[in-house]
């Protein structure tokens, strides 16, 4: 028995960080202790093949599930690459890997195969983890978990405070993970992450059993490591924050052309598209359609420190933007697949919108009485559309159906159909 499952021990589940409390109302609050230095001291850098050979053996020498996890570099580099991954496995002990440096993990995915991951918000990690070569067939998300058990707080560190008792320090959580060589505290910190991963899923297993939800719990890891890569984004430039202002479609193209020039110089420099231009310069140009670079100078984001070159590129966008021909400008708004916005309903359809204030307020009712988020019991995407286009016939196999065909996991039907089928056929709205 590890320290840390020695101290989940002695302490049950510990309520200082944010935990629920025992069957009897109780909770515990001794002190949390510091967690300075990971068991073994901190690992060396993984830099060679023959180095991450080493690693592959040992870990596929190694018991039990195996903690991972990813740094990247948000906010420094443009996309999500993985810049340090950290691994620990009974047996083997904590690895630090540079996959800069050694791009290619499928060896070392191949030998953890079957192997249960343990990963702290798993959606995070997995598309980064993907791209060198790491697919878990199974995992445990431990955020989900916590979510899943009620924890109001499911950040690592809070996770580890009030279930194990120990405290991380968290102050290199946004740093530049492509700095090289990476400096010992950020790797200390990086090897502490993967530290009690494992303890902490073994203490949030026991209490999802007491809680009955363990079988929820693995319906949604299993449907987390099966489903398929995300579909790139239509239209991303959509997402520039401050869209909101910009109403006329000449403006959305000028949006369009800045966002679309922005994202390659970010990607050919290999940074941050927000170190290259900040969205609100984008909206500030194309609210204002400025006719030259004198104009342009004067706007938010394009002063002093906007060298004349970078200033041309920018008013060259929005020149191509202001002489496209009307048929090439942008629709306001974006083509939405599926209901309506709700604030839309009471006039497109106020039975509609008397389904889903039935529904929410339902799944609403539910999900405290489970103790768990709403959007983690059922998807509200899903409700709405179940509220928008119910079955013609209601009644529980339809609307359970009906969930199942919006991919909700079989226990979400089983939770969330009586639910709906009463909010579907409350006096008034049903569906004739």
């Amino acid at each position: 028995m590890t320290d840390a499952q020695e101290t989940a021990a002695d302490s049950s589940l510990r309520t200082a960080g944010g935990t629920p409390p025992d069957e009897t109302g109780s909770s515990v609050t001794e002190a949390p202790v510091p967690l300075l230095e990971p068991r073994e001291g901190i690992p060396p850098v993984i830099a060679d093949e023959a180095a991450l050979a080493e690693v592959i053996a040992a870990f596929a020498a190694g018991s039990g599930p195996v903690a991972v996890d990813a740094e990247r570099a948000s906010g420094y580099r443009y996309g999500q690459r993985a810049y340090l991954v950290q691994l620990r496995r009974q047996g083997a002990g904590s690895a630090l890997i540079d996959p800069v440096a050694c791009p290619d993990l499928s060896g070392l995915g191949e030998a953890l195969s079957g192997v249960e991951w343990v990963l702290h918000a798993a959606t995070q990690d997995l598309p980064c983890l993907r791209e060198i070569g790491m697919v878990p067939s199974r995992l445990f998300d431990t955020e989900l978990a916590g979510r899943l058990a009620g924890f109001p707080r499911v950040g690592l560190g809070a996770m580890v405070e009030g279930v194990l008792g120990f405290v991380l320090e968290k102050g290199h959580s946004a740093v530049d993970w492509s700095t090289r060589p990476l400096p010992e505290p950020w790797l200390r910190y990086a090897a502490l992450d993967v530290e009690l991963l494992v303890d902490l899923r073994d203490a949030l297993e026991k209490e999802l059993d007491r809680q009955g939800k363990l079988d929820w719990a693995q319906q949604e890891f299993d449907a987390i490591a099966a489903a398929p890569p995300a579909e790139p984004r239509k239209d991303p430039w959509r997402r520039t924050s401050g869209m909101h202002k910009v109403r006329r479609r000449r403006q959305l193209a000028v949006v369009r052309e800045l966002w679309e020039t922005r994202d390659r110089i970010a990607q050919r420099r290999d940074v941050s598209p927000g170190k290259v231009l900040s969205d609100a310069a984008i909206v500030e140009a194309a609210l204002a359609l400025p006719a030259n670079v004198h104009v342009l100078t004067g706007l938010n984001g394009f002063g002093h420190r906007v060298g004349r070159r970078q200033l041309e590129q920018w008013q060259a966008a929005v020149d191509r933007a202001k002489a496209l021909p009307e048929v090439r400008l942008p629709q306001p708004g974006q083509p939405v697949a599926g209901p309506p916005p709700p604030r839309a309903w009471a006039d497109k359809d106020p039975a509609a919108a008397a389904r889903l204030s039935a529904a929410r307020a339902g799944v609403s009712a539910l999900a405290e009485q489970l103790n768990m988020p709403q959007e983690n019991l059922i998807a509200p995407d899903t409700v709405r559309r179940v509220c928008w286009e119910p079955p013609k016939a209601v009644d529980p196999d339809s609307v359970a159906a009906a969930l199942v065909g919006h991919g909700a996991r079989a226990w979400q039907v089983e939770q969330v159909t009586p639910v709906l089928v009463a909010a579907l056929t409350a006096k008034g709205d049903q569906v004739q």
